[in-house]
């Protein structure tokens, strides 16, 4: 598995339709170009391996409120983040 040699702005076009590579809606060759890609470059199959635990552990969590400490101090933290410009 390697990163090296290949055009990484098709990495990004896979990464665009990993959600819905892992929910089951592409059809059966891009599923297949995908799974290819990802065998044959380390930072896709990362990306893809990460997502699909994610997935999973979001699907497993149990529903609980949220302490009210916890969200004001996410809140903070995600105020204090720049702003990407817009493309």
């Amino acid at each position: 598995m390697t990163s090296n040699g290949h055009d990484h702005k098709h990495c990004l076009e896979l990464f665009e339709k990993l959600s819905e590579y892992i929910d089951g809606e592409l059809d059966h060759a891009t599923c297949s170009e995908i799974k290819r890609h990802a065998e044959d470059c380390v930072a896709c199959f990362s990306c893809l391996e990460t997502l699909k635990r994610t997935v999973d552990l979001c699907k497993n969590v149990e529903e609980k409120p949220i302490p009210v400490n916890l969200s004001e101090k996410l809140m903070e933290i995600i105020q204090q983040i720049p702003k990407l410009p817009s493309p």
